[in-house]
């Protein structure tokens, strides 16, 4: 059974596929350094009791810029939502919406700031939900870098091939891994842990416990390869299909980036994997027995993650300051997962927050 300190690193120290960083970085010491475009899965039709803003904000955070919104339109938080969280310490583009029946609307352009942009306001008859995107685009600027040409094309030719692991990157660990330890005593039984916290306490544990079978996957090599008994999902589609043949078709389909293995996201349910891979996946239990058993009272249901993460449009170039790379993935995937395949990064916001 693993102790608490086992889980930090299993969540914080997880294993590189590509040999690690091929060079060092600083990341993040401008916000244009660091420039996140939110790719929506719809956008607003132009009618309906729900106005969406389409907002670039810097060096801020998500929540900050919902609570502006609330308080400009006099309505109660439920009635401000956003599809994802960006980061703080970047220049980022994303949709809001706000639950605004009432014809008369107030002057949304009164927000604007250094630190917030209104690009643009229209309605729809939807609330925006959580989720509702289907992912970002990421440019990075690393920069006081010193490396080769060829060594940086090889790393970048490899990702692209092969993607990277797709671990759940620091920031859903909490600051120094600090919620690990909320949902570790939430599990206990601490009654001081406040409702509205157990989803987010509920998302660590589930996401420690993947990354521990991502990560003993990756040792073995088999992070990004089929293996008889894996349960696999289609890019794009939310339909999986068991392993049951290991075949040239198969092999082809994992090579084009069509197809990808996957581990459980814990919760109430049998494995479906079977063979080695099952064995392996049935660990999960007995090295962290109070990790699942409080993700089952909660109720949350087994589900699967993609093991691998391809990113799309990969490019990358060297210019005065240093490598600007850029990229696209998916919902709920961490750019820093392809990062630190390249770079060792420092990031220059942790310790300078102007």
């Amino acid at each position: 059974m693993k102790t608490l300190e086992q889980c930090f690193d299993i969540a914080l120290q997880t294993p590189y596929a590509h040999g690690g960083p091929v060079a060092k970085g600083i990341l993040r010491e401008y916000a244009e350094d660091y420039i996140v475009d939110e790719i929506p899965l719809l956008e607003p039709d132009g009618q309906g009791e729900h106005v969406w803003l389409k907002i670039r904000k810097r060096h801020t955070n998500t929540d900050f810029v919902a609570k502006q919104l609330q308080k400009l339109a006099g309505v109660k938080s439920m009635a401000v939502s956003y599809a994802g969280m960006k980061d703080r310490h970047a220049l980022t583009t994303q949709w809001f919406s706000v639950h605004l029946p009432t014809i008369e609307e107030p002057d949304w352009q009164s927000l604007a700031s250094d630190e917030i942009e209104i690009l643009e306001v229209k309605r729809h008859s939807r609330k925006l939900r959580r989720g509702t995107l289907l992912g970002n685009r990421f440019t990075i600027q690393v920069r006081d870098i010193d490396v080769d040409n060829d060594t940086l094309m090889q790393r970048a030719d490899a990702i692209k091939q092969h993607g990277v692991p797709n671990f759940f990157a620091s920031q859903r660990f909490g600051h120094a891994g600090g919620n690990l330890n909320k949902a570790s005593a939430m599990f206990e039984g601490d009654r001081r842990i406040k409702r509205h916290q157990r989803s987010l306490y509920l998302s660590t544990a589930r996401s420690l416990l993947f990354n521990y079978i991502l990560a003993e996957r990756v040792n073995a090599g088999s992070w990004n390869t089929l293996q008889l008994g894996d349960i696999c999902l289609r890019t794009g589609r939310r339909g999986f299909f068991a392993v049951e043949v290991l075949d040239d078709e198969l092999q082809q389909r994992l090579a084009s980036g069509e197809i990808h293995p996957t581990a459980p996201l814990w919760g109430q349910g049998v494995l479906p994997v079977t063979h080695a891979i099952k064995e392996l996946e049935e660990k999960i239990p007995v090295e962290f027995p109070s990790w699942c058993e409080g993700l089952e009272k909660a109720g949350l249901k087994m589900e699967r993650r993609e093991l691998r993460l391809v990113p799309e449009d990969f490019l990358i170039e060297q210019n005065q300051d240093g490598v600007k790379f850029s990229f696209s993935l998916p919902a709920g995937c961490y750019a820093t997962s392809v990062i630190r395949e390249l770079f060792d990064a420092s990031d220059y916001n942790r310790f300078n927050k102007t």
